[in-house]
């Protein structure tokens, strides 16, 4: 998705709004939240996660997606319920799982997966040490030269294995993400954020 010009400044002059007025805090992408909720804690600790849902502070592994085409995420990976009304209601009644299709995740997904979240709730991936974690070389993540327009356009600071998005960045903290997301056109992600400035 590209921001028009008109957009980023609307984002920005409500940001301005909330934060300075209303006392609020910019949390990950394009939330807000008090000082004292506990999703700014969560995000002042680090411990905020991402999920289908938005930002959020339960650490579940699993999260289970209850209806008709829901998407539950777990360990292993994704999976996605019917579509279809009838077909989800029989398969319950059945007594069966109403599942219509699932993605397993490859160790390198996991690891991925792992980066593009911290950079979508802190706004700062830590390469090295989310690879050991995974038990990975962080060289296989290999996106250094993506970065550098980012960089460039003061949206990104690298230092060594360390990656922070910028606050002038962190509207595009999800183009950023995308540069560790294997299954998207690479092509088509680059030069979208300068179009938004």
């Amino acid at each position: 998705m590209t921001l028009c010009p008109a957009r980023f400044e609307q984002r920005a002059a409500i940001g301005r709004v909330l934060e300075e007025e209303g006392g609020y805090l910019p949390i990950g992408l394009d939330h807000y939240a008090r000082p004292d909720d506990e999703l700014a804690r969560a995000a002042r600790c680090r411990t905020m996660h991402r999920s289908f849902q938005g930002y959020t502070t339960d650490a579940a592994p699993a999260l289970i997606g209850i209806g008709a085409s829901a998407v539950g995420c777990l360990p292993q990976g994704y999976v996605q319920n019917e579509s279809s009304v009838p077909a989800y209601s029989a398969a319950i009644r059945a007594g069966h799982a109403a599942t219509a299709r699932g993605v397993a995740l490859s160790p390198d997904d996991r690891l991925r997966r792992a980066v593009i979240e911290a950079l979508m709730c802190d706004l700062k991936a830590d390469l090295p040490a989310i690879a050991a974690a995974y038990q990975a070389d962080p060289a296989s993540l290999n996106i250094a030269a993506a970065l550098t327009r980012f960089e460039t356009d003061g949206l990104v600071i690298r230092h060594g294995g360390i990656i922070r998005v910028t606050e002038r960045g962190r509207p595009f903290v999800r183009n950023v993400a995308a540069m560790f997301d294997v299954y998207l056109n690479q092509e088509e992600i680059r030069p979208r954020h300068a179009q938004a400035v």
